[in-house]
């Protein structure tokens, strides 16, 4: 039993605390350095996929309008997967030289409309982004300036979630980023950045690979530039801000949709998973999905031994505070009330490490998710929810 307890252990410390050290170890004689030109400004192709999105695309097409880069050499094409709202009339008042629609008369999925627009783009660039995301002004001049290496063939950026009172789901959101930035900023060191920001990342068009319509382009994509032989990079200073859902169930469910896609691009693109890459991809993710189960591994062995040995009746007790500030947490968010911070941690924590176990479940038993509604609570305009002007994301 205390060896079950010591694996358990083993598992999660090295997931959260033995993949970082030892990236940073890897970076000590295999850093990259590429070439950076801060005058690098090539032709980029802006992908936005929108399916009723009449809260948020407008919004998006004029910041996107106003980024400071060349305006000629900046296209912006929109596909509006089946919207049934206002989208493509909202759409339609911004195009023009620089902006396009294209319509899909049937709901398809994001991948297969990023795919249609990534066949209508001329852009040396292509810059993935959400219609809900609040790209900072120079956040692509950031990025494109990598491109000036050859070797670079994608970049990805920052999300942070816009803070609002009381909203524990974006507090333990903010967290929850912090640490995969951190995660970025190692694995950039090695030209290897495994998953992208899919509100603001950029890829050589040349690179392009169709998308699977039942994978996350956000993974997927990297995935293709890095076994290509090509480095992808992170740059921390481009920043997007987007608003988290409120909501504890449509957290659980994206957190589901997001580990059942990444366990079946692990399927599907097991080619792509070897050497350096491989080894990211099971540390930084499989394991990570899988954590809640070396946790109550160590909860029942730890609630076992605890009656012979005061050193795991201790363990045992501190692993049910955390369960149980997670609760608090969890009661706090669902009725309304005010959460004190200690309990946001282990609440976002545990719902994330749930939805991902039960995601990859439902993966290996045939659920797909090429098509999913939008998360309602994390969509609408910044300045009408929070009083937010838009020069602040500037």
């Amino acid at each position: 039993m205390k060896l079950t307890f010591l694996l358990g252990l083993i598992w999660v410390a090295y997931v959260y605390g033995g993949y970082p050290i030892l990236l940073a170890c890897l970076s000590c004689w295999r850093r990259v350095s590429p070439i950076i030109d801060n005058s690098y400004s090539p032709s980029v192709s802006v992908l936005i996929a929108a399916h009723n999105e009449e809260k948020d695309i407008g919004w998006k097409l004029a910041e996107t309008l106003a980024w400071d880069y060349p305006p000629e050499q900046l296209e912006i094409l929109v596909v509006s997967d089946a919207s049934e709202d206002a989208t493509d009339t909202i759409v339609g008042q911004y195009t023009g030289e620089r902006v396009s629609l294209t319509r899909m008369e049937r709901r398809g999925g994001k991948a297969r409309g990023l795919n249609r627009l990534a066949r209508q783009a001329k852009g040396e660039l292509l810059f993935f982004t959400d219609a809900n995301a609040h790209v900072q002004r120079n956040a692509l001049r950031l990025i494109a300036r990598y491109f000036a290496d050859p070797r670079v063939g994608c970049v990805t950026g920052d999300s942070q979630p816009i803070k609002e009172k009381n909203a524990p789901i974006a507090d333990g959101a903010a967290i929850y980023w912090s640490y995969e930035s951190i995660l970025k900023q190692l694995e950039n060191r090695l030209g290897s950045v495994l998953v992208c920001d899919g509100a603001l990342f950029c890829q050589r068009a040349n690179l392009f690979q169709s998308l699977d319509p039942e994978l996350a382009n956000d993974l997927e994509s990297p995935m293709h530039v890095g076994v290509a032989g090509y480095w992808i990079m992170h740059e921390r200073s481009a920043l997007a801000f987007e608003r988290d859902t409120r909501s504890p169930l449509e957290e659980f469910k994206r957190r589901q949709r997001m580990c059942a896609q990444g366990m079946l691009a692990m399927l599907r693109l097991r080619s792509t998973y070897r050497g350096l890459r491989g080894w990211q991809f099971i540390s930084h993710k499989l394991l990570r999905w899988l954590t809640l189960l070396p946790l109550l591994v160590m909860l029942l062995s730890s609630a076992v031994l605890s009656a012979r040995s005061p050193i795991f009746a201790v363990l045992c007790a501190a692993q049910a505070i955390f369960y149980v500030s997670a609760g608090i947490g969890f009661i706090g968010t669902i009725t309304h009330r005010r959460v004190l911070w200690i309990f946001i941690p282990p609440f976002y924590t545990l719902l994330g490490l749930l939805g991902a176990l039960i995601g990859v479940i439902k993966c290996l038993a045939g659920k797909r998710f090429d098509i999913w509604e939008i998360p309602s609570l994390s969509r609408g305009g910044i300045d009408a929810v929070f009083g937010v002007e838009h020069d602040n994301f500037g």
